[in-house]
């Protein structure tokens, strides 16, 4: 492998990690308040590539600025959060906390099953695809390698943003200590006054937030088509697993180690791209069940 080859591969798993993190960090953080894997997750992730990707098609159709797809990116998120996550919080998800574990799973499944009916219903079933934030950007050239500003500069930066403005928020915010200590022990944050169904609702909408996110991102760099959502939960599922459930600095960690592992390969053996992140994941689980950066926890009888 050549410079130039190593540094491609380089470069598209960085992009890569970015984009899953954003959604795999959403789920970690569900996952470690409200102890729901959250199979639907994915659907959050396409219906914000979805609505992302048709809204600012349609402002550059009406000859609007293409910079207007950067603003539309972070509404189309949380409108996705708010609108869509928080009902399904609210009415759903609230009544199955106490569920066995197969359960949740179960019924998470059935709302993604339901919700990748409606993207279908909304949006049909054509690919959109919408790359204006993506050229109004430009290109760089590193190692002589002529590469998107989007893809190697925007979306690290924020990713490493999201990863900074959580870990804030959660240890120097009062909301953040307030999801803290409901995480740690929800019946003695109850006892003390907190509300903890509110504390499960807004994490939620974070959680589906930047879900969304990840996918408003990623309408940029990709076709948006029916099943996506299906694809980005289960790497993402490969990602929380491998760094430990509930582990926000781990995911972010993991990520990376997953998108280079994917980018080589897709470079390397490329008949392998698809099998490479289990086989990462697979290797970690059998030295460390509890994940890369899991502790174990001591067995109550």
């Amino acid at each position: 492998m050549n410079l130039q080859l190593f540094a491609l591969a380089f470069f598209d798993g960085i992009a890569y990690a970015a984009l899953v993190f954003l959604v795999a960090v959403g789920l970690t953080l569900i996952f470690g308040v409200l102890r729901v894997l959250n199979v639907a997750h994915g659907s959050f992730y396409a219906m914000g590539a979805y609505a992302t990707a048709s809204t600012v098609g349609a402002i550059v159709a009406a000859g609007y600025s293409p910079w207007l797809a950067f603003p539309m990116m972070i509404i189309a998120s949380a409108l996705i959060g708010g609108l869509i996550g928080g009902p399904v919080e609210k009415l759903l998800l609230r009544r199955i906390y106490d569920m066995e574990e197969v359960l949740q799973i179960l019924v998470t499944f059935a709302v993604f099953m339901i919700l990748e009916d409606v993207q279908r219903l909304v949006w049909g079933v054509q690919p959109y695809f919408e790359s204006s934030a993506l050229m109004v950007l430009g290109t760089v050239d590193v190692l002589g390698i002529t590469y998107t500003a989007y893809q190697l500069i925007l979306l690290p930066v924020v990713a490493i943003l999201v990863l900074v403005g959580l870990r804030i928020f959660l240890r120097h915010t009062l909301s953040g200590k307030l999801i803290l200590a409901v995480t740690e022990d929800r019946e003695a944050a109850t006892a003390i006054g907190v509300n903890v169904d509110r504390v499960y609702l807004v994490t939620f909408v974070v959680g589906a937030s930047l879900a969304a996110f990840g996918g408003a991102l990623a309408s940029a760099t990709t076709s948006v088509i029916p099943g996506m959502g299906a694809d980005m939960i289960v790497l993402s599922f490969a990602v929380v697993a491998t760094a430990g459930l509930g582990r926000i600095e781990g995911a972010a960690i993991t990520a990376l180690l997953i998108g280079l592992g994917r980018s080589f390969a897709v470079y390397l053996a490329p008949e392998l791209d698809v099998l490479v992140p289990y086989l990462i994941m697979l290797a970690v689980l059998l030295v460390r069940p509890e994940g890369l950066f899991g502790m174990a926890h001591t067995r109550k009888i």
